[in-house]
């Protein structure tokens, strides 16, 4: 640190003669070809003097020569202050090593090259402020949807505690009762086991392209076996599949599945509040322009207008997180997302306290078309 006046002074004609350095260095390719041109026109001067005596004096080669000399240090004197702003800016960025914004300091370069790298070093900067503010969103929602997750794992890790808790004091004194609390139980499980499986998928998600492999697959298999998955939800909350067309598309099997997952998930969670048996119906058809297309609806009590254009927000809930308070906001803002990686389109129809329509849209190729 410097604590005095000498030393502060000491430290600026140190940085004003390494820019110096720096300033000449970079000229010495001029320099050397100005000198070889001097000295190129002293020996033609010389020589003339040979074959011509008493043509040219002596005084008048020592004085061009003096002429040279001073025109070459006034030509770099000039220079020297006229980039010597810029040089010291470049300086005091490159001495804040830890500042993202240093770059900012050097603020237009005197030169035509200086001011192309200045325009490139600028964009790059734009860029990797883009980059990072993406990357901190990212972060940011990664964050809040593990808040999210946790805060959901809570209530059925609470409803299973309370059922052993239940048991342990009193017992159950029926088959119909053990019944019950096993299905319970098992309810709970299946919903942990879910929760779990999409916190896995999300950690995925950055790493997609090294996890993804494209295939032909039977999308009516994929869906079957979904609803084998669910098969005690359904069940339990009289709602019945319905299975129309069989379809081949290429996908990559797993991640499709994860999105069946959440479809149906989601269908039974807000299907199960409405009384009665319901249909879930999945209708597989080919498309005339080569495309195909999977229709998920179901009968449960679909979404207010006003949130359709935001359900694959994150961390939207909408009306219907409100009335349930089982949503967490990041199942269809997953299934948005992985769908985009795979090249797939998706979109909702929904008509209040109907039902609600979700349809999946493969290309022909969907492999050359992933994100």
């Amino acid at each position: 640190m410097r604590h005095d006046g000498a030393s502060s002074d000491t430290y600026v004609t140190g940085r004003e003669g390494n820019m110096l350095w720096v300033f000449l260095k970079d000229r010495l390719l001029y320099i050397v070809c100005i000198i070889v041109i001097v000295l190129l026109a002293v020996s033609l001067l010389m020589l003339e003097m040979a074959r011509y005596p008493g043509m040219v004096e002596p005084g008048t080669v020592y004085y061009f020569l003096l002429l040279a000399l001073v025109a070459l240090i006034a030509w770099l004197t000039a220079d020297y202050y006229r980039q010597r702003y810029f040089l010291k800016q470049v300086k005091e960025a490159l001495a804040r090593t830890n500042d993202l914004q240093a770059s900012a300091i050097v603020t237009a370069g005197v030169t035509g090259e200086q001011r192309l790298v200045m325009e490139l070093l600028q964009e790059q900067h734009r860029a990797f402020l883009g980059e990072l503010s993406r990357h901190r969103r990212s972060q940011e929602l990664h964050n809040h949807f593990a808040l999210q997750w946790v805060h959901h794992m809570k209530t059925p890790l609470s409803v299973i505690h309370l059922h052993m808790q239940e048991g342990a004091e009193r017992g159950w004194s029926t088959e119909e009762e053990q019944r019950a609390m096993a299905a319970s139980v098992l309810e709970e499980t299946e919903r942990l086991t879910r929760g779990l499986e999409m916190m896995l998928h999300t950690a995925r998600l950055d790493k997609f392209e090294l996890d993804t492999h494209i295939r032909r697959l039977p999308l009516h298999e994929l869906v079957r076996t979904t609803i084998n998955n669910h098969k005690r939800l359904l069940i339990r909350h009289s709602i019945y599949p319905k299975v129309e067309g069989e379809l081949w598309v290429e996908s990559d099997e797993k991640w499709l599945a994860f999105v069946l997952q959440q479809l149906v998930s989601n269908s039974i969670k807000y299907s199960k509040h409405k009384p009665g048996s319901m249909t879930l119906a999945f209708r597989l058809r080919e498309l005339e322009d080569g495309k195909a297309e999977l229709a998920i609806a179901d009968e449960g009590i679909g979404i207010a207008p006003q949130d359709i254009s935001r359900v694959f927000d994150a961390f939207f809930t909408g009306e219907n997180g409100r009335t349930t308070g089982e949503s967490t906001g990041m199942g269809l803002y997953l299934t948005k997302k992985v769908l985009d990686k795979l090249g797939h389109g998706v979109k909702i129809r929904s008509e209040l306290g109907a039902g609600t329509t979700v349809i999946l849209t493969f290309r022909p190729a969907g492999i050359h078309v992933m994100a």
